[in-house]
């Protein structure tokens, strides 16, 4: 892969150009995280594909291998695994709470202790969601509980 900078003072927006004979994972992973550093994500829902806000998205959840994107009104699928965007999202304040899900922290309205020392989230949106006890005490800490 070729990597070229113009520096060019008269240039009033930053442009990036990818020019390539087809598209590959790798190249699709790059798109991806440049997304993610402009705030967007490429989701998709009923065979169409969305830039979706990441400040928007609620929670990421992973079920039967596939990794689904929530808004507080929507549901999107991605085509990125959980680790992927835990890797992307991390300094976007998003935590991991589970093996299967990852939590935008701003989308949480309230937090108390539940069975076996898992913590109970609710959501802004009333959704209720377990945090496993391995992750509990991280998002105490996050949240200021502890």
């Amino acid at each position: 892969m070729k990597i070229t900078i113009d520096i060019d003072d008269n240039v009033k927006e930053t442009e990036i150009n990818i020019k390539c004979n087809k598209l590959t994972s790798e190249l699709e992973n790059l798109i991806a995280t440049l997304r993610i550093i402009n705030q967007q994500m490429l989701v998709i829902k009923d065979n169409e594909n969305y830039l979706l806000d990441v400040n928007k998205i609620s929670y990421i959840e992973a079920l039967e291998r596939k990794t689904f994107v929530y808004t507080e009104d929507e549901m999107f699928e991605s085509k990125l695994k959980l680790y992927e965007m835990e890797e992307r999202l991390c300094h976007c304040g998003f935590i991991r709470i589970s093996k299967f899900c990852l939590v935008h922290l701003k989308y949480i309205k309230s937090i108390r202790n539940d069975i076996e020392r898992k913590l109970r989230l609710t959501m802004k949106n009333d959704e209720q969601i377990i945090v496993s006890r391995q992750y509990a005490d991280e998002i105490k800490k996050r949240l200021g509980v502890m």
